[in-house]
């Protein structure tokens, strides 16, 4: 028992006796990373090597390399050992038999399958797809007969959905950029509710009345259909994975808590208060940027979480105002701070918790580092009573105000983590640098002992370092260590995150940089305030991520990392070219003269209009510079990037053109049918 890793999550003795066995639902692994049954092999998805890689556990030397699909992106292992691969980018499921190394069958399914999980008899693979074939507005959940690898049913679920976790009868599936859980009743194939309490539960102060908002109390969340309906304290979204634990009354999900406060255009002075919290300073008595201050003394304004619902899908969220130390511990504290200026966490992709149930591991792929939480107050895990804020950490000092046990450092953008069921080691895929960094503990902390690297980079050297770039939240020329936010924190997977921003000049919805051609769509920003890209990196890394410098290789090297970036899968291109309705579409395109605006191959002029949507009244108003006209974005994959418009009002593009007919601002659709209006919106779906 005394060499248990998971004892060094914190530096007293944890009681393990008494714990259940797991349930099906139970997982020691997630994300990339799937371990054996009998923990001898780790099974590494590679989406650069389109490649799953097995690796032997105790030497962590390179087992086999098996071709998969394209982009593989996530692991499951079933009972029998038989591995489970979504190919992210090629519509499709790898299934591996231990042993033989070598691909045995493939499942054609949606468009960006993502999230895997198996039925309690094992029997049925299920299958999170983020769009549908034939609709790219709802993503879905597929069944899968394991047997015969044909498909038994599918079911929508809403707007990209990404992880599933089965419980009984029951399945969860998490809307990524909506940050809710959509229940599924397996015995019955239909949805049983869409979304939960979550947002009112996390802003129940706010929504009392007794606001911790700066500029006033905050209106109710978003609907299920993610309009963007005035401020809230905070708000979810960036759900990336689930984790069930071992007895199978609570799921956990990552995901991040972004501020609605209104954010300053440049770096903060010395001495303001945390704008996520007025009542905390933040980690260095200061925002540190533009983009600093969150919840529970977190430094990024997009606060990383690990957030609670029980079997049913019911949330267990608490007040944002509720931090560590402040209450019981009855399940993990939901804002992820190490309680260090000097140890941010960015990026929660991957959760697993171990076999006990005492404590839940994070990867955090933008802070390069695994954080350790704790599940239950020390009382139930039979500790003394110790002040989780106040546990001395690996640094010899003491933690501040912050709710993890353990922070461990480990390689390049990890994606993936295993757990050992002796609770010894546990292991950590690093998709940035191909490698494989075990964790063990060391002097009474969880440390990497070793990274291992498994491969050689395949793409072009200026591409891998404007990735790390990107996603870097501890790289101190992109992000200041107080603020601890990256690019990819905004801009999440390369894309946009379905949020609406408050900045000073008014609200902002994030754009989407995946395939957009940005090098060729100068000027930058919805107010087209940055003539060229060495002003507008400069200023967003600079002035609002609180970063020191941008040169001209770091310049050269993220442009070529975004460039690389493809558009979504669009499940509304057919193979054979335009459907009828989308060619009379392409028609009705040129007739409302949409085409006078979004023109040539990025789909946009570069030039401004005023298309009626500008802001005049509420907490947060627009202040735009050029004649109140907005820079036209481009159209390219426009179908997966709902909610519209800048201040995120429109839920779908049909919804957008509707409302716009009345001014013929935007686009001469007055004069359009009923008829034109689903024809041009078909054309839309296939840019």
């Amino acid at each position: 028992m005394k060499n248990r890793l998971l004892s060094a999550a914190c530096t007293f003795t944890v009681a393990l006796a008494g714990c259940s066995a797991p349930t099906e639902s139970y997982s020691p692994a997630s994300g990339s990373l799937g371990i054996s049954r009998d923990d001898a092999l780790l099974y590494a998805a590679d989406s650069d090597l389109d490649a799953l890689l097995v690796i032997d556990a105790n030497t962590d030397q390179p087992v086999a390399r098996i071709a998969v699909g394209h982009q593989p992106e996530k692991v499951l292992v079933g009972a029998d050992d038989t591995i489970y691969v979504t190919n992210r980018m090629g519509r499709s499921v790898s299934v591996i038999r231990r042993g033989s190394w070598q691909e045995a069958a493939r499942i054609d399914v949606g468009v960006e399958p993502v999230g895997l999980a198996l039925s309690g008899d094992g029997r049925t693979l299920f299958v999170v797809n983020s769009t549908m074939l034939d609709d790219s507005s709802t993503g879905s959940l597929l069944a899968v007969d394991v047997a015969t690898r044909q498909p038994k049913y599918e079911i929508a679920v809403g707007p990209e959905p990404r992880g599933v976790v089965v419980t009984g009868d029951r399945a969860l599936v998490s809307l990524y950029k909506q940050g809710d859980l959509v229940s599924v009743d397996l015995k019955h194939q239909s949805v049983t509710r869409y979304g939960t309490t979550l947002n009112a539960q996390l802003n129940q102060t706010a929504l009392t009345g007794q606001t911790t908002n700066v500029g006033g109390a905050p209106t109710p969340p978003p609907d299920f259909k993610g309009s963007f309906q005035g401020l809230t304290t905070v708000r979810a979204h960036g759900f990336e994975s689930m984790a069930a634990t071992p007895d199978g009354k609570q799921v956990y999900v990552s995901a991040l808590l972004a501020s609605s406060n209104t954010l300053p255009g440049g770096p903060a002075t010395e001495g303001t208060v945390n704008p996520g919290d007025p009542g905390q300073p933040g980690l260095n008595g200061a925002t540190g940027s533009g983009y600093g201050g969150g919840s529970c003394g977190a430094g990024a304004v997009a606060s990383p979480a690990l957030l609670t619902f029980d079997a049913e899908g019911n949330s267990l969220a608490k007040d944002t105002t509720i931090c560590a130390g402040q209450s019981e511990v009855d399940q993990p504290p939901q804002v992820l701070v190490s309680g260090r200026a000097s140890i941010p966490l960015q990026g929660p992709v991957a959760t697993a918790i171990d076999p006990t149930g005492a404590f839940t591991f994070v990867v955090n792929r933008e802070s390069n580092n695994v954080a350790v939480v704790a599940n239950t107050a020390p009382q139930q895990q039979g500790q003394s009573s110790v002040d989780f804020a106040s546990a001395p950490d690996s640094k010899g000092g003491s933690f501040g105000l912050g709710s993890t046990m353990e922070v461990a450092d480990v390689g390049a953008g990890p994606t993936g983590i295993a757990l050992a069921k002796d609770g010894a080691r546990a292991w950590v895929y690093n998709a940035f640098d191909h490698s494989v960094s075990r964790l063990e503990r060391q002097d009474g902390h969880i440390v990497a002992t070793r990274t291992t690297r498994q491969a050689d980079d395949v793409l072009p050297v200026e591409v891998v370092a404007g990735r790390k770039l990107f996603f870097s939240a501890v790289d101190a020329r992109m992000s200041s260590l107080a603020t601890g936010i990256s690019c990819a924190t905004c801009h999440l997977e390369g894309r946009e995150d379905g949020t609406v921003w408050n900045f000073h000049d008014g609200p902002r919805q994030t754009p989407m940089l995946a395939g957009r051609m940005l090098a060729q769509t100068a000027p930058y920003h919805w107010n087209g305030e940055f003539q060229d890209f060495t002003s507008f990196m400069t200023h967003t890394v600079t002035h609002r991520m609180g970063g020191s410098v941008v040169t001209p290789a770091m310049e050269s090297d993220l442009q070529a990392y975004i460039s690389s970036l493809t558009l979504p899968d669009n499940g509304n291109k057919k193979p054979d070219g335009l459907t009828a309705e989308q060619q009379r579409g392409l028609q009705v395109f040129a007739k409302a003269e949409c085409n006078s605006c979004h023109s040539g191959a990025a789909l946009t002029d570069n030039q401004f209009a005023n298309v009626g949507t500008t802001v005049t009244r509420g907490a947060v108003v627009d202040t735009l510079p050029h004649e109140g006209k907005l820079n036209t974005p481009s159209l390219l994959g426009v179908a997966r990037t709902a909610p519209y418009l800048h201040d995120g009002h429109a839920d779908s593009l049909k919804l957008r053109i509707l409302d716009g007919k009345s001014s013929d601002l935007h686009g001469k659709t007055s004069q359009l049918t009923d008829a034109e209006v689903d024809d041009l919106v078909s054309y839309l779906k296939t840019l």
